[in-house]
């Protein structure tokens, strides 16, 4: 067992000792030493001299046990430290497009009189450059990454510069330009969908060139029919519309033409499984255009009330309705909780005005009526005051001020401040009578520290307690979301949703992002504050818009939506708790809202025309809003269908997972064994190892390059790590300037510890030398007798 450390203050000096417990031998060698000079004692020698000896042993036998307790002081000061520079290369394929060799820069560093370490980071076709930058981080090191920052697996980089920045460690990058081109393609659209339905798709080529742009040709091929011939300027998309008229899997092709390094990224293969169309049942007192818009995408059934079976239906549809006309609502209750969808459309006769208040179909719905917008919310303000906030902290008190004045007085209001730690800066009061202390605190806020976004988050719960409420969290995101999106996802598994707000001059908007959409909230940037208002501003900050508002794009309802028409009217509602805010009205009333009721969906499209309809959201592009809603009650159109496999696309050298929906298991075919994971349902795993398009069982999916050749160029996430970490982006030829940043990194006021023990030792050997010496000179000098020198 060691024993423990001792130590004390004197001034700005620590003295300490690592074993004092040894000092416990000192008295007992004391007496060891006395009891050898005097116990028994003959001889010449007279008390005095062997006074003296003990005296001069008992000093040594102090200094050799004190060496021993290893004594040592720490105080601090200047010093030059250990630079060193860490070259981090990476010599995947995607950097390929340029011809630059890191030997070389290695070399000029250590010209400079800089050690430099060189270590390839990343090769072939799989980048984990997170990984390999976290491993070879030092405290108080300058790393130096030779890449294009395109990571393809593992941790991000700005997970990894947060770890640097824990460190006191510097992430510095030289960036390369292409000296060659290189294009890829690539095709986005649903993976599946409905007979007769319209689809849109989007081919788009981008890629690195050392020219201004370059030109390619563009086919598109589906099911082995040319469908379009483009010549195009990368960047570029090219944008089709296609509507499958038959069932089963259809090919998507998109091919450029190339002359650059790889040819295996010229062809994107994409397959999109086409089912019946789903049924859904609409039913409405009056004669609605809806009606017809609907039977134009689906299979659609009209009754005038809900029946007692419902077992046919993917979604039902209410227009317009009267709570008292609805039919069977206990049967519709049971039909939506068991994974079925609803959709409920307002207009003159329903909501407010068709006696919904505290029935069961209003339970139902993600808006509620009678209840009015003065509706007191528990707002928690998460802000990052972290070393990655520092330069832009002006602008972040500025959105964070913004948003506080978004907010209605009835609500209930806290701050918590937050870098690797969280701190209360004002606790949860009413705004009312708080709101200018509460703006006065923000305004004082400081920066400094690691940023923990997942700590900041904590923070902010813990002072919701056991309330449920929404966090409003402040950042420019640069920090690993896992940890984060993890912690959101519980909050909001416990009611609590994360609004995120991004700031400073390049905020991470895919990090704020995944951190909302894991809580069901949604993310704004800096200058959409005003979207609070829609949502929190009550009687004291009502919203006051032009037509109809996306408060979420984030959503699958609204994203790609585009709303130029205003119905004009809106049915007196407001947002559930837990529910999903998509579309404002102009007076900011939740216009469409939707979430889940037990297994099933729900969505609520309360604006309509001064004739009762849906007036313009029935026309182009509006229309796609009421598509997306009825898409999004219905789910998954096969899910009443037995037999079906269902996999994604997926790449090369990439595991993909295939499940099976069936009375009993699939039999085993070409490697695949299925395993049970529920009642019904089997899965099996595959990893492809060819591009182009796989069977299996009685379905195919497409198989595309890896995802190292679908990326060229410099990424903004190795721009973002390296001002996080105040590092510099260097040019090819700035060996220089890399050595001298390594210097002034190194150097600086710091602890240092010196140990003391060979002092000691080396004292006590020069008090035994001098003694034995003074005694020799008495034996020369004839003043005793004794050979031993004593008097």
């Amino acid at each position: 067992m060691t024993p423990l450390v001792w130590t004390t203050e004197l001034g700005d000096i620590t003295v300490g000792l690592e074993r004092p417990l040894l000092l416990v031998a000192v008295p007992i060698v004391v007496v060891l030493v006395w009891a050898l000079i005097f116990r028994g004692a003959t001889g010449t020698a007279g008390t005095r001299s062997r006074r003296l000896l003990l005296a001069s042993r008992v000093v040594v036998v102090l200094l050799l046990v004190v060496a021993a307790a290893g004594p040592y002081t720490v105080m601090t000061r200047q010093t030059d430290g250990d630079p060193r520079v860490t070259l981090l290369v990476d010599e995947s394929d995607s950097m390929a497009v340029s011809s630059f060799t890191a030997s070389t820069l290695a070399s000029d560093i250590e010209a400079e009189g800089i050690p430099v370490t060189v270590s390839t980071i990343a090769r072939g076709d799989e980048s984990a450059l997170g990984d390999a930058l976290a491993a070879n981080l030092r405290p108080d090191g300058t790393v130096v990454i030779v890449s294009d920052g395109q990571v393809t697996r593992g941790r991000s980089l700005a997970s990894a510069a947060t770890l640097a920045r824990d460190l006191n460690a510097t992430v510095n990058a030289v960036p390369l330009s292409a000296d060659d081109a290189e294009q890829y393609v690539t095709i986005n659209g649903p993976a599946k969908t409905s007979a007769g339905v319209e689809n849109a798709f989007l081919a788009r080529v981008d890629g690195v060139s050392p020219d201004e742009a370059t030109t390619v040709e563009m086919v598109i091929e589906i099911d082995g029919e040319e469908v379009a011939r483009e010549m195009v300027q990368s960047p570029a998309n090219v944008e089709f519309i296609k509507t499958f008229e038959t069932t089963g899997v259809h090919r998507i092709t998109a091919r450029i033409d190339g002359t650059d390094e790889y040819d295996r990224n010229n062809v994107y293969y994409k397959s999109v499984r086409v089912v019946e169309p789903p049924r859904v049942l609409y039913i409405s007192r009056g004669d609605y255009p809806f009606r017809d818009y609907l039977s134009e995408l689906y299979e659609v059934d009209t009754a005038d009330r809900v029946p007692s079976d419902l077992s046919r239906y993917h979604a039902v549809v209410l227009q317009d309705m009267d709570v008292d006309d609805v039919g069977d609502i206990d049967t519709l209750q049971r039909f939506v909780i068991d994974g079925g969808g609803l959709l409920v459309v307002g207009g003159r006769n329903s909501f407010e005005n068709g006696d919904y208040d505290g029935s069961s179909l209003a339970s139902m719905l993600p808006v509620t009526t009678g209840e009015g917008a003065e509706q007191t919310t528990n707002l928690v303000f998460a802000i990052d005051v972290s070393g990655s906030a520092e330069s832009g902290m002006r602008v972040q008190k500025s959105v964070a001020l913004t948003a506080l004045d978004q907010l209605g007085d009835e609500n209930q209001v806290g701050i918590v401040g937050f870098n690797y730690l969280a701190y209360e800066v004002s606790p949860l009061q009413p705004l009312g009578t708080n709101r200018e202390s509460t703006a006065d605190l923000i305004r004082r806020l400081e920066s400094g520290g690691a940023t923990d976004i997942a700590v900041g988050l904590r923070g902010a719960a813990q002072q919701l307690g056991n309330r449920q409420g929404t966090i409003i969290l402040i950042s420019d995101g640069h920090d690993r979301f896992e940890d984060a999106a993890s912690v959101a996802d519980q909050l909001g598994r416990n009611g609590v949703r994360v609004i995120t707000i991004g700031t400073g001059p390049s905020p991470n908007e895919e990090t704020l992002r995944a951190i909302a959409q894991a809580s069901g909230g949604n993310y704004l940037r800096a200058d959409e504050t005003n979207r609070l208002r829609i949502l929190f501003g009550g009687a004291s900050r009502q919203y006051a818009g032009d037509g109809l508002t996306i408060v979420n794009q984030n959503d699958f309802v609204t994203a790609g939506v585009e709303l130029t028409t205003n119905p004009g009217n809106v049915n007196d509602v407001a947002i559930r708790r837990g529910a999903n805010f998509l579309v404002a009205a102009d007076d900011g009333t939740p216009a469409v809202a939707t979430w889940r009721y037990g297994l099933g969906r729900v969505a609520t499209i309360t604006t309509f025309g001064n004739d009762g309809s849906l007036d313009g959201l029935l026309t182009r592009p509006d229309s796609l809003l009421l598509t997306k809603s009825t898409n999004f009650v219905i789910g998954d159109p096969e899910r009443k269908a037995e037999g079906v496999t269902d996999v994604r696309d997926t790449r090369v050298g990439s595991a993909v997972t295939v499940v099976y929906r069936g009375e009993s298991r699939p039999e085993e075919t070409g490697n695949l064994s299925f395993s049970a994971v529920g009642p019904g349902t089997y899965e099996a795993t595959v990893v492809p190892t060819e591009q182009g398009y796989r069977d299996v069982l009685d379905t195919e999916f497409a198989v595309n390059y890896p995802a190292e050749y679908g990326g060229f160029g410099t990424s903004t996430a190795l721009d973002a790590a390296v001002a996080d970490t105040g590092g510099r982006l260097y040019g090819p030829d700035d060996a220089a300037e890399i050595a001298t940043s390594a210097r002034d990194n190194a150097a600086g006021v710091k602890p240092v510890r010196d140990e003391w023990a060979v002092y000691f030792v080396l004292i006590a050997f020069l008090v035994y030398l001098g003694e034995v010496l003074l005694r020799r000179v008495q034996v020369y000098r004839g003043r005793t007798q004794s050979e031993g020198g004593l008097i």
